[in-house]
């Protein structure tokens, strides 16, 4: 007997298929403001809301980040502060790493 109208499939693969994990730096808006709060009154930048969780990770992106924007900088819990108004030379950086939602 001849398979006529018979047709052979595995379903197995789309059952068992891991679901696709999300990068965060897709996910998360990026906020990043300039102030004048504290300081004396000089501009600082604030960048909160990448969403790295690893402080290994958070201080490299803040090394990096300084050296870009050539200016110094500090790290407050998640939050960035860097010295002056450095918005744009920041969101070219933060694009440049792989930030989308800034």
């Amino acid at each position: 007997m001849g398979k006529k109208n018979w047709i052979e499939f595995e379903n197995e693969e789309i059952i068992y298929q891991k679901p696709r994990e999300e990068n965060p730096r897709k996910i998360l808006k990026i906020n990043i403001s300039k102030q004048k709060i504290g300081k004396k009154g000089k501009t600082i930048t604030l960048i909160n809301g990448l969403g790295i969780q690893n402080g290994k990770a958070v201080k490299e992106l803040l090394k990096k980040m300084k050296v870009y924007c050539g200016t110094g900088g500090t790290l407050i819990g998640e939050d960035i502060q860097l010295q002056g108004d450095m918005v744009n030379k920041s969101i070219d950086f933060l694009r440049n790493e792989g930030f989308q939602n800034i």
